[in-house]
């Protein structure tokens, strides 16, 4: 279903150049034009589902042949309403969640796809993590900077053992953003940044380590060529143009994982530079000085899209989930408010929010934990200390207290990268939804100690992937000076010192409570909120 369709900046110019990022979300499917100045241009973005099948549980099926029908539909939708002929597009990138992979067998015929919230190899997991006396996850580690619980390793361990027939077939493997490349152009090939998700490739060659492969009895012949981003791979073929309303011949470019196309998009592309992505999920990144991984395998470790770069990355789990559950459960009252008024429902409960003191009168949310991605999992959800005086503990209470966790838990996962990496930075960068917030961008900056400066692109992976496209289409000089060029600022914060204090005394009471919490789930007494497969 096509949810969003409109003009964003000034309308187009039909004798212009533009370019256009395929955005392949974890929930929907984008098409994004921009003019060679970064603007956006038009944007159509339709929903698409991801279904398990209900004889296997945790699995999360990819449906190939819908799903690329979405793609066509977003991508002509967006040329409709920017008013653009097929030709005025010089060059179309690709991204996409990452984890996702996609099979091909022998004639080039997709055959079996997963997004990246497939869970299935739970088990698989527990039986790789024993391999060679329980060291082969830390030589994954030490080579990839990923664990095993989101690797491609065991969903292919996974097939060999309950879909034979299917992993006999594969004689190719990539990932989804790679898939649509595919279907733009007939031509195969990952990228570093995406592919190096799968947990196979290496973070200081960025090029295929099939020795891991090997190790886990896994064949290595199905790896594709692996190619930099906003390098030229193939142009859009006739079949693509008439499914998707593309011009035939307009280049197709290497594209790139979300996060760090969106790293990209935001400017953070020299090394210690650190951004904070406010989504469904929040992501903590910091750009490092050189590939490297954590000593005590907390954080993951990603190439970045800037070649030779290396990216840690951290995951506060499900902050903009928790946010809209609080405000549907609790807040009818100021959501039917917020429609009288015109206004958003989020803006309404920051400026009740803001009334209350620093530190919400002592409340704790318990969520997400900080990052521990060699065993990953959190304590049951729950507020601990909450108060029955209604003048202490009422919605716009716990809301900021929502907003403070979430704050200090990246503030923990920039400390751990840190403590390994040396990265430091004055300042961050937020953006996503979570950035919309006045409220959040002040406690943010407060709870870190950091200047937190908030971009005006709201599209940032999309942007990310246009510039890839521009560079390979030789419009703009390279990946990193363009996307410093391109990025604007709307807003910038300074931490309040005090606050910060108050924050840091905080952040270790929250970090003991979270600790004998997690006691609970250890001990059976209450549910974890997620656990890592194979835990």
């Amino acid at each position: 279903m096509t949810l969003l369709c409109n003009p964003t900046h000034n309308a187009a110019d039909p004798t212009g150049d533009y370019l256009m990022a395929i955005d392949a979300g974890t929930g929907s499917i984008r098409a994004v034009i921009f003019d060679t100045q970064g603007n956006q241009v038009a944007v159509n973005q339709a929903e698409w589902r991801h279904l398990p099948d209900p004889a296997i549980p945790g699995s999360m099926d990819f449906d190939l042949d819908n799903n690329w029908q979405l793609a066509c539909g977003c991508i002509r939708q967006a040329l409709q309403h920017a008013g653009l002929a097929p030709q005025a597009i010089r060059a179309v990138a690709t991204c996409s969640m990452r984890e996702g992979i996609v099979l091909y067998d022998r004639h080039g015929k997709p055959i079996w796809a997963c997004a990246n919230v497939d869970a299935r190899a739970s088990r698989e997991v527990a039986e790789l993590k024993e391999l060679h006396e329980y060291c082969f996850e830390r030589e994954v580690y030490e080579y990839s900077g990923q664990t095993l619980a989101l690797s491609a390793m065991p969903r292919l361990l996974w097939l060999a053992h309950h879909r034979p027939d299917v992993y006999r077939r594969a004689a190719t493997l990539t990932m989804i953003s790679d898939w649509l490349a595919y279907m733009l152009s007939g031509e195969l090939a990952v990228d570093p940044s995406n592919a190096g998700t799968t947990g196979m490739l290496s973070l200081s060659s960025r090029d295929w380590q099939r020795s891991l492969l090997d190790m886990a009895g896994l064949r290595a012949d199905m790896l594709s060529p692996v190619r930099e981003t906003g390098t030229a791979l193939g142009e859009v073929t006739r079949v693509a143009a008439h499914a998707c309303g593309l011009a035939a011949g307009t280049p197709v470019i290497m594209g790139g994982g979300d996060v760090q196309l969106g790293s990209l998009g935001l400017g953070i592309v020299r090394a210690g530079q650190t951004a904070v992505l406010g989504g469904t999920f929040w992501q903590q990144v910091v750009n490092l000085p050189a590939p490297m991984t954590d000593p005590d395998m907390n954080i993951r470790i990603n190439p970045h899209v800037i070649p030779g770069m290396a990216q840690a990355e951290c995951i506060s789990f499900f902050t903009g989930l928790t946010m809209r559950w609080f405000r549907d459960a609790f807040c009818s009252e100021e959501k039917s408010i917020a429609a009288r008024m015109g206004v958003d429902a989020y803006s309404l409960l920051e400026e009740m929010a803001a009334r209350v003191p620093v530190g919400s009168h002592g409340v704790m949310p318990i969520f997400s934990d900080a990052m521990h991605f060699k065993s990953w999992y959190h304590a049951a959800p729950s507020f601990i200390n909450l108060s029955i005086d209604p003048d202490r503990c009422n919605k716009q209470t716990l809301f900021r207290a929502l907003e403070e966790n979430a704050a200090i838990v990246c503030a923990c996962n920039l400390e751990q990268i840190a403590r390994f990496s040396g990265a430091r930075s004055p300042s961050l960068v937020f953006a996503g939804g979570g950035s919309k917030g006045k409220l959040w961008c002040q406690i943010l900056s407060d709870v870190t100690g950091l200047v937190v400066k908030v971009p005006e692109v709201k599209e940032a992976t999309a942007l990310g992937c246009a510039i890839a496209a521009g560079v390979g289409a030789g419009i703009y000089p390279s990946l990193a000076e363009t996307g410093e060029r391109l990025v604007r600022w709307e807003r910038e914060y300074q931490p309040d010192m005090e606050n910060h204090r108050r924050y840091q005394e905080m952040k270790t009471n929250w970090q003991a409570v979270y600790a004998d919490q997690l006691g609970l789930v250890d001990h059976g007494l209450t549910t974890s909120m997620w656990k890592a497969p194979g835990l």
